[in-house]
């Protein structure tokens, strides 16, 4: 990490600022583990810096504090894009596969997580080295659309379904946004594409249900953030999160309704960069911090259940899964939910063909 070389005049204003811009990215944007958080030391990434003979520090002790307290804010953050992206069912209302060649689904759904978000504006950066310090925490709603093919590559065996083969692609959308305080850009696009398989192991019949197992790699188009406050910046570069999800279905259709439940596992890869910049002022020089790589990786169990009406040319669906496992350490403390607690997520749809 590049040494920050701002001057002390001003910097605990120029702190506030900047943390509470990393609200505004939270707001766009994650094995149980005890309700306290797990404490880690001081992250190598925040080098401690040193004081003078006068007891001032320098510039890059000034800044190790918000260092490891973005450090933090990511790793709180990230579980939560991820379980919001990889769902439950990879199809929805379909719990078997499609029944081979000339078969297909495509379904529209919003997910949505009952998300938390620090209190990131009540706490202000120590300007002296890293302090631990406990963040509060506000509920809030985390959510996105995706969508999802299914396609028939292969029948199996006729009159039990089994080895029957499909192709799974989805689809994540992330709309661009500007404002006075924050830019949304995606440098490759608003769209990210996923793909995944699933393997047919019983087709549904008038008295069995339908049940498959599938995997499905997909991830959150690659953002830059940009927060502004005057001349300041405070740059989240290429935020990415991936979903690695395997899942096994069971479900059967009734007349008008259909119900299923699955298991499976998913592997959430996240990572970005942070800098910031500070504009000159009076009597004070600019300068620019990072950047600073950040990443984390998680596994976690995920449990669901489905309900679909079936009309005459499509589907309508609903979906309620929790997730939990995984284990998330922290420097800093927070007041409420932990960054590995379980999660529940839901998701409403409509899908058509078969």
């Amino acid at each position: 990490m590049r040494r920050f070389t701002t001057r002390k005049h001003g910097r605990r204003n120029l702190m506030r600022k900047r943390f509470s811009a990393v609200l505004v990215f939270a707001a766009i944007a994650s094995i149980p583990v005890s309700r306290a958080a797990t404490a880690q030391g001081i992250d190598p990434q925040c080098p401690p810096g040193s004081t003078n003979i006068l007891g001032e520090p320098d510039n890059t002790k000034i800044a190790q504090d918000a260092c490891q307290k973005a450090i933090d804010l990511f790793k709180y953050l990230s579980p939560q894009l991820g379980a919001v992206l990889a769902g439950g069912t990879p199809t929805q209302g379909i719990s078997g596969t499609l029944g081979g060649p000339g078969h297909f689904s495509f379904g529209i759904r919003a997910n949505g997580l009952r998300g938390s978000l620090p209190q990131v504006d009540r706490v202000v950066p120590n300007t002296h080295g890293a302090q631990v310090s406990t963040y509060g925490i506000d509920d809030k709603p985390i959510g996105f659309v995706t969508a999802d093919v299914g396609i028939g590559l292969f029948q199996g065996i006729q009159s039990s379904g089994l080895g029957a083969l499909d192709l799974l692609v989805s689809a994540s959308y992330l709309p661009s946004y500007s404002n006075v305080n924050v830019d949304i850009a995606e440098p490759s696009g608003s769209f990210k594409f996923g793909f995944g398989g699933k393997l047919g192991i019983l087709s549904e019949s008038a008295i069995r249900p339908g049940i498959s197992v599938s995997y499905l790699d997909r991830g959150l188009p690659d953002v830059t953030i940009t927060g502004k406050s005057g001349n300041d910046r405070l740059v989240l570069q290429d935020l990415s999160v991936r979903a690695r999800s395997w899942r096994a279905i069971a479900g059967k259709s009734f007349l008008f309704l259909g119900v299923g439940a699955g298991v499976g596992q998913d592997s959430y890869d996240s990572k970005a960069n942070i800098t910031v910049t500070i504009a000159p002022r009076q009597a004070t020089q600019g300068g620019t911090g990072g950047p600073i790589a950040l990443g984390q990786k998680l596994t976690r169990t995920n449990v669901f259940g489905t309900a679909w009406l079936n009309a005459k040319v499509f589907r309508l669906v609903g979906e309620i899964g929790r997730v939990t496992g995984g284990t998330i350490t922290t420097y800093n403390q927070f007041d409420g939910v932990q960054p590995a607690d379980a999660r529940t997520y839901a998701s409403v749809g409509i899908s058509i063909g078969r």
